[in-house]
């Protein structure tokens, strides 16, 4: 259950066969079905979590109710709401899995004994911050300076199998475009 967390810890910081013990210590596993939530709208999200099977997304309503999809989460990736886990405020998002999940939880008070326990933890986890921000940064940069095709062919030159575990519909909200958009695009490009 540990394999591709203790992937992504070792490529990022090689760790002593300690300090993954106590690394595993610290997270608890979950199973999540498809369509149910890891957070919802409204609740505090007390932890992390990493995705060692499935798919998850993350997402807020609009003012009519409409979802915004902000992320999607693959096998080897961290979702959570960071601004409700650092602030401790309630979650503007949903988190939904879109394919059965088998996840590695991190919760607050555990986050914090790992990085003084394990120095080197507190090393990977700034390095997937910098990732992170580097990645919203560039879906920020996307989102103003480029056509609709432009962030389709992006996404599909950054994250090739999305089209096979995730609904055009999230993929078109995710593009800040409609799914009819995204057909038309979709058309033009594999003509």
């Amino acid at each position: 259950m540990f394999e591709l967390l203790l992937r992504s810890i070792e490529e990022k910081v090689p760790s002593t066969e300690v300090e993954i013990a106590v690394c595993k210590s610290y997270f608890k596993p979950k199973k999540l079905r498809k369509r149910q939530f890891l957070i919802q709208e409204g609740e505090v999200c007390n932890q992390l979590a990493f995705v060692e099977k499935g798919v998850l997304y993350s997402y807020s309503t609009d003012a009519k109710g409409t979802p915004r999809v902000i992320q999607f989460a693959f096998e080897g990736w961290w979702i959570a709401d960071l601004y409700s886990f650092f602030t401790r405020e309630p979650s503007g998002l949903h988190i939904e899995v879109l394919e059965d999940c088998e996840l590695l939880l991190l919760d607050r008070e555990h986050h914090q004994g790992l990085l003084q326990q394990v120095p080197k933890y507190e090393t990977y986890m700034r390095i997937l911050y910098q990732n992170a921000y580097v990645a919203l940064q560039r879906r920020i940069e996307g989102t103003v300076g480029l056509t609709a095709e432009e962030k389709y062919l992006r996404l599909l030159e950054e994250y090739p199998a999305i089209l096979n575990k995730v609904p055009l519909h999230l993929v078109a909200s995710f593009l800040g475009i409609t799914p009819e958009t995204l057909s038309r695009i979709r058309k033009q490009i594999f003509k």
